[in-house]
């Protein structure tokens, strides 16, 4: 990998896979802003505990394999796994929830990266703000 990898976690209401955020995710690909490293689909139960859940039909089976091992379920795929204590999963999924965790590769972010490497930087940490948590710069 050549970018920063950004774990990503969707929440989802009524889980509805038609494979339209693939195809959206193949396009950025294609353009070569982000690359889908490895996604994984988790349900929590009601006692707080997560079940990661079968891949939809016609995916890889490896799917989720690698998002399983960066989250500490050691790449397991059927039944319990114990994520609770891995990244915040426990604190970004409610109980009763499904998720997807995406893992994605910034691309882009690629030269931006190694130029802040030649210049003797490194990061030191970061955060993602929300859409509309950043007041709107144009006016004033």
């Amino acid at each position: 990998m050549t970018g920063p990898v950004q774990v990503l976690v969707i929440g989802f209401e009524e889980p509805s896979f038609s494979g339209e955020v693939l195809a959206e995710l193949t396009a950025l690909r294609e353009r070569g802003v982000v690359r889908l490293v490895d996604v994984l689909l988790v349900e929590r139960g009601e006692d707080g505990t997560f079940e990661i859940l079968e891949p939809p039909p016609g995916s890889d089976p490896d799917l989720g394999r690698i998002a399983a091992e960066v989250l500490g379920g050691g790449g397991e795929s059927d039944g319990d796994v114990s994520l609770d204590d891995a990244w915040s999963l426990a604190d970004a999924v409610p109980p009763g929830g499904v998720a997807a965790v995406a893992l994605l590769e910034h691309l882009w972010a690629e030269p931006l990266v190694a130029a802040i490497g030649r210049a003797g930087g490194r990061p030191l940490g970061e955060l993602w703000l929300p859409a509309g948590e950043v007041p709107d710069s144009t006016t004033g």
